[in-house]
C-alpha cells in the first residue's frame, strides 16, 4: 500500500489515514444528522447531542492514545509512558462513550434542571436513549473508515501470506518481527474488519429502518466483540499480552460482549422509560409545499 503522506503543504504532512478517519467522522456525524431529522428531533436535541458527540470523539481521540501508550508502557516499562501516533480502538471506544455520558448526565440531570440559563435548559424533544439506536451506526460508519486508514498506514495487519488476497504492506514496528521499513506481503485484516464493519453497518439500518429496532447498541457490541476476539488470532502487529495469553484487544471484546448482552435486560426493563418518542410528535418542521401558479 502506499507510502508517506497523500500531500504536503509546507511542513504540513496529510496522510492517508488521518484522511480516512476525518472522512468517518465526518460521514458517522452526517448519518446523525439527517437520521434525527428524519425521526423528527427539535434542533435543540440535534445541536446539543452532536456536540457532546463531537467533544465524546476528541477525547476519545486522546484516550485510544493513552491506553496504546499504556499498552507500550506494560510492555517495555524501561521505555517510559509517552503519548505517541499509535492508538487503540478500544481505548477510543470505552474514553469516546465514558464521556459522553458524563457529559450528558450532568447536563441533563444537574445542570439543566437548576439553571435560569435559558441557553442551558433542556427542551429538547428526544432523549440520550432514543438516540441509542442510532449511535452505532454512525459508530461503524467511521470505524470503517478508519480500518481502511490502518491499511494505508501499514499497522493491524495479519501475518505474511502468499495467498491471493493477500496484500503488500511497508511494516514498521520492529517488534513484530519484520525488518523496519520492509514490504511484506500480509494478511489484510484491516480491510477483512472494514468489510465486516460496512456489513454490520448494513444490517443495523435495515433493523432501524424497516423494524424501528431499539437494540442496535446490544448487536454492535456483541458481533463487533466476537468479531474482534476471533480476528486476534489473525493480527500479527504486536501489542503485548494484557491478561493471561489475550492481547488488550481481546480482554475488552469479552467485557463489550458481557455489556452487549446486558444491555438488552437494561433497556427492555429500566432504559424504555425515558424514550420520549420524537417520531410520534407533532412535526418540528413544516414541510414546503410547492404553489402552483
Amino acid at each position: 500500500m502506499a507510502k508517506g503522506p497523500l500531500f504536503s503543504i509546507g511542513t504540513l504532512h496529510v496522510q492517508y489515514y488521518g484522511l480516512c478517519m476525518a472522512l468517518g467522522i465526518i460521514l458517522c456525524f452526517a448519518f446523525l444528522y439527517f437520521t434525527m431529522q428524519k425521526y423528527n428531533y427539535n434542533d435543540e436535541a440535534i445541536d446539543k447531542l452532536l456536540i457532546i458527540g463531537i467533544c465524546a470523539t476528541a477525547f476519545g481521540v486522546f484516550m485510544a492514545m493513552v491506553f496504546q501508550a499504556l499498552y507500550d508502557y506494560i510492555a517495555n516499562p524501561s521505555a517510559g509512558f509517552s503519548l505517541g501516533d499509535s492508538m487503540t480502538f478500544y481505548g477510543g471506544l470505552i474514553g469516546g462513550v465514558v464521556s459522553f455520558l458524563v457529559v450528558w448526565n450532568l447536563y441533563a440531570f444537574v445542570i439543566a434542571p437548576r439553571t435560569k440559563i435559558k441557553l442551558l435548559q433542556n427542551n429538547m424533544n428526544a432523549s440520550l436513549t432514543d438516540a441509542l439506536k442510532l449511535a452505532p451506526i454512525g459508530l461503524t460508519i467511521a470505524h470503517a473508515f478508519g480500518r481502511l486508514g490502518c491499511t494505508f498506514a501499514g499497522c493491524c495487519h495479519g501475518g505474511e501470506t502468499d495467498a491471493w488476497y493477500g496484500i503488500w504492506m511497508y511494516i514498521e514496528r520492529s517488534n513484530s518481527g519484520y525488518a523496519l521499513s520492509s514490504a511484506v506481503k500480509v494478511v489484510p485484516t484491516q480491510l477483512f474488519e472494514c468489510l465486516f464493519l460496512l456489513v454490520l453497518t448494513a444490517v443495523m439500518v435495515i433493523l432501524l429502518f424497516k423494524f424501528d429496532f431499539k437494540y442496535n447498541l446490544g448487536v454492535y457490541a456483541i458481533a463487533y466483540g466476537i468479531w474482534r476476539f476471533v480476528i486476534e488470532y489473525v493480527r500479527k502487529d504486536y501489542r503485548g499480552n494484557f491478561v493471561g495469553n489475550l492481547t488488550p484487544s481481546q480482554f475488552w471484546s469479552i467485557i463489550i460482549v458481557i455489556l452487549g448482552i446486558a444491555y438488552f435486560f437494561i433497556y427492555k426493563f429500566w432504559l424504555y422509560r425515558f424514550e420520549k418518542h420524537p417520531e410520534l410528535q407533532p412535526p418540528v418542521r413544516e414541510k414546503k409545499v410547492k404553489t402552483e401558479e
